[in-house]
């Protein structure tokens, strides 16, 4: 009897055999999903839901494709799939380990240069070993789901049912995130709107962020963004007051009036941009792109010129990217010049340096160009062919300036030799006449001692540096310049992994103390500003070194990306500057101060010193103002600096933002400075 009701129930699911693998599928989806989730964020929220709901059409769709030949090679193909499956999200996995965003397929263009840093991968992966080993387990489960399965080739109905299915459950998806459309940053923004990969891949999930990456990737876009600026958050939360202000203490080159004098009043100040007639443009123009470009930049908001205009007119520049700096790897004690130009100078007390997601290069492209650096591609080697008359390079050329730049590694990662020379430099790296020892990271104190002499003279020069010496992994034993320093660092109150990083910081210490020395023994080290900006914070260094360089845990949407800007010219006065800031606004601010011809209406960052309101913009949509701070991961703002609730200003400042993201990466995708020319 009991043998009859078995044999009765398998011949009744007999004809559902050839679904278990479909079955399979989704929940193989679902759980890499999980898995990388709960690894990723340590947190697991109803957006989840989503990513569950579409590994039903993914399933389905990978269920299609190993079901339309004969069953031994479908058994080959669903290993296949499942296994190229399982690779992507260890994959994505161990790249947003390292570098805290989600990695583009673009940048697989890039994967022969990222294999130099196969130390650091195998790293990575040996640090997250329990969650690779745990996105395998499908892997080891399929061999039984095949041996009980049927993988035969689907008959027409079959295949129309399945065509059905996928149909109905991707159309349910669908369906679900069009109810999310009312709220800011939600799935139904994220999907049709805004491609933000830091928030898709919460609210999406990361196969749905894969396949939106893959779409742009290969139809392209028009950079569209018309992401709902609307927010039902009203109530005011209480946080500290901060006062953002610019301490009004003088350059030395600026005249003040004397004691007891009253001071004359502030000048009308004009505003800093060109002559473009954008009327006569418009009026020309055909293409809609263009058309709407050049009506959205006639009515931006520029910057006037002010006190500090001209400021340094005629001096030289030296302009730094320095890798992973921050705040941790500077003080009075171990680093002595480089705490000398961070506290006698211009001071900025809120500067932030947002991660963007080509990791250095996009941290590069920013504060080199003024410019958002557009999502899914290198923004950087996208307008090496492009007219970039804004960055610094191209405007001193036409001063008569010497202009070299140099980065102390492989001079073609990142395609660098095509957009440094492309920015008006005669760029020299490792590979290309940059000749210094081969280690890893390479020395930025070699750097500079080699090619000091190669500008420093009597004719005025900019010189533009990538350094390394500060690059992941920090630890003693893999890491030359850690292991170099590390006699400096020895007996600091640190964990190895925190010494380690402030020992490869080390090495900037001592590139600066030689340069600074060099330009006081050429009698022009006070007509020399040097401005140095980091790419990114350590992300390399753990969080928990993080939180135990700064004496407290450091908070993660804002306060992580806050860091230095170095702004520094032997002899001057310290400014004091309280007003948010990031290093989009760099190039506005050093074009202003060294007095030349800009359009601030054209750059997506503004001029620091100047009275324009103050915004910082996140790769993941998040802000500051003087007046708020809006966090997309949470969907909360907080009012500062006594400011009272108000869901318009929250709007408008939403829409100014997705504005600046939006008209960036059409400037990158049209050359659209060289259409105005």
């Amino acid at each position: 009897m009991r043998s009859t009701i078995i044999n009765k129930l398998k011949a009744a699911l007999a004809p559902l055999s050839k679904y278990w693998v479909l079955a399979f599928y989704i929940i193989s989806i679902t759980y890499l999903e999980l898995i990388f989730s709960l690894w990723t964020f340590k947190a697991l929220s109803w957006d989840f839901a989503f990513a569950a709901l579409f590994s039903l059409s993914a399933g389905s769709v990978l269920f299609i494709l190993s079901s339309i030949l004969p069953s031994k090679i479908n058994k080959i193909v669903t290993a296949s799939l499942l296994s190229l499956l399982i690779i992507a999200y260890g994959i994505q996995l161990i790249y947003y380990d390292v570098f805290k965003t989600p990695m583009s397929f673009y940048s697989l263009t890039g994967t022969g240069d990222v294999l130099q840093f196969r130390d650091i991968i195998v790293t990575a992966v040996l640090k997250n070993i329990v969650a690779v080993i745990l996105l395998f387990v499908p892997l080891l489960i399929l061999p039984f789901v095949i041996r009980k399965a049927s993988i035969i080739r689907l008959r027409l109905k079959a295949f129309c049912f399945i065509l059905l299915f996928f149909v109905l459950s991707h159309a349910y998806s669908i369906i679900c995130i069009n109810f999310t459309k009312e709220s800011s940053f939600s799935q139904y923004t994220l999907y049709y709107k805004s491609y933000v990969p830091e928030l898709s891949i919460k609210k999406l999930g990361l196969m749905t962020t894969m396949r939106l990456d893959i779409k742009k990737l290969v139809f392209g876009s028009d950079s569209s963004d018309n992401s709902p600026v609307s927010t039902d958050m009203d109530d005011e939360v209480s946080v500290t007051n901060i006062v953002y202000k610019i301490d009004e203490t003088p350059m030395p080159s600026i005249e003040v009036a004397p004691t007891g004098i009253a001071p004359t009043p502030e000048p009308n100040y004009e505003a800093n941009i060109l002559d473009i007639d954008f009327n006569s443009i418009i009026s020309k123009e055909k293409n809609k792109t263009l058309l709407d470009m050049h009506k959205y930049f006639s009515t931006v908001e520029p910057t006037k010129k002010n006190k500090y205009t001209g400021v340094f007119k005629g001096y030289n520049l030296i302009l730094l990217t320095a890798e992973g700096f921050s705040p941790y790897a500077i003080s009075r004690e171990l680093t002595p010049t480089l705490y000398k130009m961070s506290t006698e100078s211009f001071v900025f007390n809120n500067f932030y340096n947002p991660v963007w997601r080509v990791s250095t290069s996009d941290g590069e492209f920013v504060a080199c160009t003024g410019l958002i650096p557009k999502p899914g591609i290198w923004s950087f080697s996208r307008t090496g062919k492009n007219y970039m008359p804004f960055v610094m390079g191209n405007q001193f050329k036409d001063l008569g300036y010497t202009l070299k730049a140099y980065h102390n590694h492989s001079y073609k990662y990142y395609d660098r030799h095509i957009s440094h020379p492309n920015m008006g430099y005669d760029y020299k790296g490792v590979g290309n006449g940059l000749n210094i020892k081969k280690t890893w990271p390479e020395s930025d104190l070699e750097m500079i001692d080699v090619t000091a002499g190669e500008y420093i003279g009597d004719k005025p020069f900019h010189t533009y540096y990538m350094t390394v010496s500060g690059h992941l992994n920090y630890s003693f034993g893999g890491n030359y310049i850690a292991r170099k320093n590390k006699s400096h660092v020895e007996d600091l109150p640190y964990s190895d992994t925190a010494k380690a990083y402030i020992a490869c910081n080390m090495e900037l210490e001592f590139a600066m103390k030689s340069l600074v020395e060099k330009l006081e023994a050429t009698g022009i080290a006070d007509k020399t500003v040097i401005a140095i900006s980091a790419d990114h914070y350590p992300y390399g260094l753990p969080k928990e070194n993080i939180d135990e360089l700064s004496g407290h845990k450091v908070e993660d949407n804002f306060e992580l990306y806050k860091s230095t800007f170095i702004l520094w010219k032997k002899g001057m006065d310290t400014v004091i500057i309280d007003k948010p800031c990031s290093s989009l606004d760099i190039i506005p601010t050093l074009s202003n101060l060294f007095g030349l011809d800009y359009d601030s209406r054209l750059l997506m960052g503004t001029d620091i010193l100047s009275d324009a309101d103050p915004l910082v913009i996140f790769s993941n949509r998040s802000w500051i103002t003087d007046k708020a701070r809006f966090n997309t991961a949470s969907n909360s703002i907080e009012y500062t600096n006594g400011s009272k609730a108000d869901s318009n200003y929250i709007k408008a400042v939403n829409r100014v933002v997705s504005d600046k993201f939006k008209y960036s990466a059409k400037i990158i995708e049209t050359d659209y400075y060289g259409k105005i020319k």
